[in-house]
């Protein structure tokens, strides 16, 4: 039998012609990262195994990124970010994107802002390599054809020491995804299908290969979107397959040469499941889980507090794009936040137009609050100064990627995960409503 792309991809890391599902083998990494939570404690492991004075396996490699808790007075979330200044000064990591100025201790024009559209936005996702990261969604840059996953802060310091890792081959399922998109229809409407149909477990420690005509025609960050919620699923990672989209997308940001790999006709999948688009309708996940899906035709009326719009999931430029096509010309009825995963994204706010019209003057013309600078913000809750952090028991429609209690703060607040249509659909109700009402 064939391999699948995630076998293909470890095979080539391992140094072997093949690999199989639960086989343990010794992967070479082609990156690390690591971000302001778990820095830190990587960092520690890694000084306390490798020793005090120890080198990285290789600066060139390692990318560290403040994104998580930057923007508040809290100072243990403003020491982290010190402590993972000091290690790349320290250990002359070139990719360590501060939020500072390090000489002059002023805002950083380099900064970039949250690390999974950051990596992506910078070149740092190319097809068929390995990516390590810290972070649960590192899954996201399976969009590019890579193997990426999230790891544990010991697992990375024993990558930041040795360049590799002892990992344990998984097993691939299928989604093939077919037809037109309807133009209601947007990728996060896709990845809560799935979830909803396989549940948060339904794919634990299992690769997830998404392929289909459907995605043939889909933007980089679109499926960028699909890849990310893998994790939401119990997935170690999803994959799809590179093709001239994606070449366009790494050339325009690398020079690094890289080489694509593609899954074998006769690869063995665990299972395999279709999706005809034309087929499915908006969905929404309900409080408190990502497989508590429902259509939004089933919850529309849902009295809602607020709206948030941002995070890796659902903060790029296409995500407020397809938002401000809705909220053009209307006003939303409960407060909107807005927070751009990268200051990339922010900046393309102020630039981009529809209609002769900047989407930053759309969105504040609607009533939004202006655009916050680029983090995590209240994706994962953070301090209680967190911009759009839900202090309150509100009720709140998301496109970030999960809903679990306390998530995005108060522990008995509602979150509905959503598509960016949908969000500004509810936004401009004043409850859960249907984009195909406003499209």
């Amino acid at each position: 039998m064939g391999l699948t792309l995630t076998e293909k991809i470890l095979a080539r890391a391992a140094g072997r012609d093949r690999v199989a599902p639960g086989e343990n083998v010794w992967v070479k990494a082609d990156l690390l990262m690591t971000h302001d939570v778990c820095g830190p404690g990587t960092i520690g492991v890694f000084k306390k195994e490798f020793g005090a004075n120890a080198r990285v396996w290789d600066p060139e490699k390692i990318v560290l990124i403040p994104d998580h808790y930057i923007f508040t007075a809290d100072e243990r979330a403003n020491r982290n970010v010190d402590i993972l200044r000091e290690f790349a000064q320290e250990q002359g990591i070139r990719y360590f994107y501060d939020i500072v100025d390090r000489a002059n201790f002023k805002a950083n024009p380099d900064y970039k802002g949250v690390c999974h559209i950051a990596l992506a936005q910078e070149g740092h996702t190319r097809p068929g390599e390995v990516l390590f990261g810290t972070d649960s969604h590192t899954c996201n840059a399976g969009a590019f054809g890579q193997f990426a996953t999230g790891i544990g802060n010991t697992d990375a310091a024993f990558v930041m020491g040795t360049g590799k890792l002892l990992l344990k081959v998984p097993a691939t399922m299928r989604f093939t995804f077919s037809g037109e998109m309807p133009p209601y229809l947007l990728a996060k409407d896709l990845i809560l299908q799935v979830i909803g149909d396989i549940g948060v477990a339904g794919a634990n420690y299992r690769a997830l290969e998404i392929d289909g005509d459907t995605i043939a025609r889909m933007s980089m960050e679109e499926r960028m979107t699909l890849c990310n919620m893998a994790i939401e699923a119990g997935g170690k990672n999803a994959t799809i397959a590179p093709d001239e989209v994606t070449f366009h997308y790494v050339q325009q940001r690398t020079d690094q040469s890289f080489v694509p790999l593609y899954a074998d006709s006769n690869a063995s999948y665990h299972s395999h499941r279709h999706y005809d688009v034309s087929r499915l309708e908006p969905v929404v996940a309900k409080p408190h889980s990502p497989d508590n899906r429902a259509t939004v035709r089933e919850v529309a009326g849902q009295k809602i507090d607020r709206v948030y719009i941002g995070s890796c999931t659902g903060g790029k430029l296409t995500d407020f794009v397809n938002a401000a096509h809705l909220l053009k010309g209307q006003q939303v009825k409960v407060p909107t936040y807005l927070v751009p995963a990268t200051q990339k994204v922010y900046d393309d706010l102020h630039t981009t137009q529809i209609e002769g019209r900047t989407l930053v003057d759309i969105f504040t013309n609607a009533g939004c609050f202006e655009p916050a600078a680029p983090s995590c913000a209240a994706c994962l809750g953070g301090p209680k100064d967190t911009f759009g952090r839900l202090n309150e028991p509100e009720v709140c429609v998301s496109t970030t990627n999960r809903n679990f209690p306390g998530r995005m703060g108060n522990k008995q607040a509602q979150i509905y995960l959503a598509s960016p249509y949908t969000a500004a659909a509810s936004a401009l109700a004043g409850a859960i409503a249907d984009p195909r009402d406003y499209l």
